[in-house]
């Protein structure tokens, strides 16, 4: 590694892993496959990574480049709640100041590349490409910096689903990837950044998409290390951190139905038809691609007779009973739209409800409050009891093999603090070593198998190398938290530390000063509206 002072040098290379962890790495650095990530976190001090509660892209990035925890910034899961009405969170949920703009506020120019919930991009001293939730071709910062990566780098995308090749490919993915890091070193050739943020997010979705699949899993990390080291060829960083938002691994435990087990308790209510709520399964021909309006939906004569017909107790349950007997449920399931499903399905309904499950990645339950909800069931006087009694009650859920569903159930107030505090869920469950999962599904059992077979875990991973890193000092038993990698970016460049971020200094660096930083003035909320954001976080799993 190059040590040098030139001001125009990266000085501090951040490679974002999402669903890195040491498990899934050791077994590539073992067939040989990642030997430029392998030498950095070898080299280097490297550890783990420990994520939050909820361990989900959508929170934990932000939680990453803030220092902050959900409570502080404002992001809670992939969805925003209002009411019973919802929204795709975006950056201007995220209502803390990322650490590249409080770099800009001391002078130092930054290059990011796919961080989520990063659109619409805010301006700062440096350039932004927005990553997971923003829509295909993003408003990116400066404006029309994203026509200049296209024409340099030969395209661009958010998501491999833009490209040429076949949904869920292998070549889609190496695609997505090298266009990535061809971005990332076009916009540091043209802004000479001090500090870099590259973030690939299929070294997650390639478990959802193809969970298990060797091939395709090495394929994309053989790719990211390909991106990688040819970053670390063309912008010679002093120093790289290595970071992941959450870890990755089987779920070999129980699916735990939580609004079933509400219902059952006499919290929660429900109806057939569909204008339930939320009504984000819907699937559209990824209308945004097409240019087409994503909020416009008319109901089909098939869905008003599905709609009818779940009147009178023919449910998709019952179909899809029938067509797996005969082994044909999943082919055919493939193809019927997500809007017949709904149609001929049970929903919540939220407003005759106490408590239910709005979202499983947001890991809670919310109560249905009077005087904050439009159609409040529960009374204020009552929020506590009924509090109490449904964190009582999930505490003492057993799975079949008699085992804890759950290794904590709790108040918000035990896991998140902060002005927004409110706008989180009501109680918290944590799936036990998250190899159980929860579901906000009715019409079936309490209990099943896990929709998917490999799925979030709490431990990421962390490493550092660099002339101003202290490789000596051991990451390896330093209880790292993803709340600590933006105080150490900041001590790193001898800009003070947010007093208010959560995290501490990585011992790799020397701590630095705090300092009370004026309240943040973020953008005012605006809604996601792009029908194929949403689809795409529905076909990983996470709506």
């Amino acid at each position: 590694m190059v040590d040098s002072t030139d001001e125009d040098d990266l000085r501090l290379l951040v490679v974002g892993l999402d669903a890195g962890c040491p498990p899934i790495l050791e077994s590539l650095f073992e067939s040989d496959e990642v030997p430029t990530l392998r030498r950095i976190l070898e080299s280097g001090s490297s550890g783990p990574l420990e994520s939050q509660i909820p361990p989900w892209t959508a929170s934990a990035w932000p939680s990453l480049y803030t220092g902050k925890n959900p409570g502080k910034h404002g992001v809670f899961d992939f969805l925003s709640f209002n009411g019973y009405d919802w929204n795709v969170v975006n950056s201007t949920h995220v209502r803390e100041r990322p650490v590249w703009e409080l770099l800009s506020e001391h002078g130092i120019t930054s290059v990011v590349v796919n961080l989520p919930v990063t659109h619409p991009a805010r301006e700062f001293d440096g350039a932004l490409i927005p990553g997971m939730t923003a829509p295909e071709d993003p408003d990116c910062h400066p404006d029309g910096i994203l026509e200049d990566v296209k024409l340099e780098c030969g395209g661009y995308r958010v998501y491999p689903q833009s490209g040429p090749e076949p949904d869920q490919s292998i070549e889609g993915y190496e695609r997505t990837i090298e266009l990535r890091g061809k971005a990332f070193r076009y916009l540091c050739r043209r802004m000479e950044p001090e500090f870099g943020f590259l973030q690939f997010q299929q070294t997650d979705s390639v478990f959802h998409e193809r969970p298990g699949d060797k091939k395709a899993i090495e394929a994309v990390y053989r790719e990211v290390d390909r991106q990688v080291e040819r970053t670390i060829e063309e912008t010679d960083p002093e120093n790289i951190l290595i970071v992941s938002d959450h870890g990755m691994g089987k779920v070999t435990g129980h699916e735990f139905r939580v609004n079933e087990f509400l219902r059952d308790r006499g919290y929660l209510q429900a109806h057939r038809g569909g204008e339930g709520m939320p009504d984000w399964s819907k699937s559209w021909e990824n209308d945004l691609l097409y240019g087409e309006d994503a909020g416009s939906h008319e109901e089909t004569t098939l869905e008003k007779a599905m709609n009818v017909a779940a009147r009178v107790g023919v449910t998709t349950q019952r179909v899809a009973n029938a067509l797996e007997r005969v082994g044909l449920k999943k082919p055919i399931g493939r193809r019927v739209p997500n809007d017949l499903i709904r149609a001929a399905s049970e929903q919540v309904d939220f407003a005759d409800s106490e408590v239910y499950m709005r979202s499983k990645s947001e890991l809670g339950l919310r109560i249905n409050l009077e005087g904050r909800e439009p159609d409040g069931k529960v009374p204020e006087s009552e929020y506590e009891r009924v509090r109490e009694e449904v964190v009582a009650e999930l505490s003492a859920v057993r799975t079949p093999d008699g085992e804890p569903m759950f290794d904590a159930v709790g108040p918000r107030e035990e896991f998140f603090d902060g002005p927004y505090l409110d706008e989180g869920p009501d109680v918290v469950t944590v799936p036990a070593a998250f190899n159980n999962a929860v579901s906000a599904d009715l019409g079936k059992d309490l209990f099943g198998e896990p929709m998917e077979s490999w799925n979030h875990k709490r431990t990421g991973v962390v490493g550092a190398m660099g002339s101003t890193f202290d490789e000596s000092a051991s990451l390896a038993d330093a209880d790292a938290s993803i709340f600590d990698v933006a105080p150490t970016i900041c001590a790193l460049f001898d800009v003070p530390i947010d007093a208010e971020m959560d995290g501490e200094t990585l011992p790799v660096v020397e701590d630095g000063p705090e300092a009370e930083y004026p309240s943040y003035d973020p953008e005012p909320i605006t809604a996601t509206e792009d029908r194929a954001v949403e689809d795409r976080l529905s076909d990983l799993g996470y709506l």
